[in-house]
């Protein structure tokens, strides 16, 4: 059984692990309704995806 031979310090084991940590999404505008949206994903305020209508969304839903 694998066994260390002397403790690794704090300061080590949180050297090894600096870039283990989390990033912020990448965010990008709608070109159609210039709202925040995920790149490379249908825009969920106006259903658009490159220019073209994707997802049909209905008013009477958001009320």
């Amino acid at each position: 059984m694998a066994v260390p031979k002397q403790k690794v310090s704090k300061t080590r084991g949180r050297k090894r692990r600096t870039h283990q940590k989390t990033k912020a999404p990448t965010i990008t505008v709608c070109s159609e309704c210039h709202e925040v949206k995920l790149p490379h994903a249908a825009c969920p305020e106006c259903g658009t995806y490159r220019g073209r209508k994707i997802i049909e969304k209905n008013d009477k839903e958001d009320k």
